[in-house]
């Protein structure tokens, strides 16, 4: 299975001339396959273990974000090597998962849901009347099986629909503005699957520990080399699963202490072997697009397993960012407050970015005499510009995921609120400040 490739460097074109997407973004459909490239991000607030948040946690989890948005503008394909950002939102993500489990396994789905569907429903309310504006009628085309298909929208158990294109080439928007759009619903999709199963994944891995986090591996040798194929959007979610269900269950491993009693000599060099596995497996099974691992299942699940075992092997435990780290506190902070807010909209918003960009053509003498050089600095332009309108996605919808997660709403939540315990407060619960989804 494959995603759709788009070029990593901007097109050389005119003043005044729209500019097509320049970043790779993962479709949830056939003939997209692993992906995204995505992630990126994963509903989020992580506490440690004795009470307040994990900043290595926190920090990991930003690194993650960054990397995502970097890579769907350039589309670097040694980016999936450096940093599998994926991978690592799903360990964490598992991590916190096997922590909450700890509790009612019912009341755990029902807050999962609760905070992770409410931001998906903004981003929704948005997109889904936009395609229709844009001339979408899917009656004519698939008839009225697409309007059920659209609750895909409200629980996304299966690949939500869209327009392949939608408006025209003269547009405000790209034509494949929609298919952009959905691109980041595949992590939504896959973490909802992972909420689902782990009840029955954390039995399993406490009784067979070992053998539960490898059965994913197992999973993607068979569907996700083409041993067998399964069609359609199954097909795709059965990929991601077994893709990225072992940093999953190894999010387990990391909350039990499970990698703290292995040797760190054997755990380590035990990762470094299924590494090279993966990028021996990457080499010879190359796509059109290089060494992107995101289109090669299986050599994404061994790297991202290492990977992710040397992070959580090696993990300190901080209440506090060390030494010069501390200076990114806040943004790290937002970053995790925000983290389903950035990766489902960062796509739309660097669409926005090219108009804005655009603009500098009509400015008297700019437009004339550095042309050029607007056009070989373009995506640097979008990478700049993308995080001032992040900023404004962040205040205008952002705080759906506070009330999602029923925490007083708040604009920039760059620090810690305030607690006082009262109704429906976490601490009037009996839990933790700040739970992780």
């Amino acid at each position: 299975m494959t995603h759709p490739s788009y070029p990593s460097a901007y097109p050389q074109q005119g003043p005044g001339e729209p500019h097509a997407v320049p970043f790779p973004v993962r479709s949830p459909y056939p003939p997209a396959g692993q992906g995204p490239y995505p992630p990126a991000t994963e509903p989020v607030d992580a506490p440690a273990k004795a009470g307040g948040r994990d900043r290595y946690l926190d920090l990991l989890r930003a690194v993650a974000l960054v990397r995502v948005v970097v890579f769907h503008l350039f589309g670097w394909a040694w980016l999936t090597i450096l940093f599998p950002s994926m991978g690592v939102m799903f360990a964490l993500a598992g991590s916190l998962m096997a922590r909450s489990l700890a509790r009612p396994a019912w009341s755990v789905l029902r807050g999962r849901l609760r905070r992770l569907l409410p931001p998906m429903w903004a981003f929704a309310a948005l997109v889904v009347p936009m395609m229709f504006v844009m001339g979408l009628k899917p009656v004519r085309d698939e008839g009225i099986w697409w309007f059920l298909k659209l609750g895909c929208y409200i629980l996304p158990v299966g690949s939500p629909p869209f327009p392949w294109e939608s408006g025209s080439e003269s547009g405000f928007l790209e034509q494949s503005w929609a298919e952009q759009a959905a691109g980041p619903l595949w992590y939504i999709r896959a973490y909802l699957w992972f909420v689902l199963a782990s009840p029955l994944l954390l039995k399993a891995f406490r009784r067979l520990p070992w053998a539960t986090m490898l059965a994913p591996i197992g999973l993607t040798a068979v569907i996700g080399t083409g041993l067998v194929t399964v069609d359609g959007a199954t097909g795709e979610a059965l990929v991601d699963f077994g893709t990225f269900g072992a940093c999953w269950i190894l999010g387990f491993a990391h909350n039990d202490g499970l990698l703290k009693k292995v040797p760190r000599y054997i755990s380590v060099s035990s990762a470094a072997i299924i590494m090279a596995f993966g990028l021996w497996w990457a080499s010879g099974h190359l796509t059109e697009e290089g060494w992107n691992l995101d289109e090669i299942p299986l050599a994404q699940a061994t790297w991202s397993l290492g990977f992710c075992a040397i992070l959580l092997q090696y993990a300190p435990s901080w209440k506090q960012l060390p030494g010069r780290l501390a200076d990114w506190d806040s943004p790290i902070t937002l970053a995790n407050n925000r983290a389903v807010t950035i990766y489902l909209w960062h796509n739309l918003l660097f669409m926005a970015t090219m108009p804005i960009i655009d603009q500098l053509w009509n400015i008297p003498w700019v437009g004339d005499h550095l042309g050029t050089y607007i056009d070989a600095s373009y995506n640097v332009l979008m990478l700049i510009l993308i995080w001032p309108l992040t900023g404004v996605m962040i205040v205008a919808v952002g705080w759906v995921e506070d009330v999602a997660a029923k925490r007083r709403p708040r604009l920039w939540p760059n620090g810690e609120p305030k607690r006082t315990a009262g109704r429906g407060t976490p601490e009037a619960a009996g839990s933790p400040g700040r739970r992780g989804r």
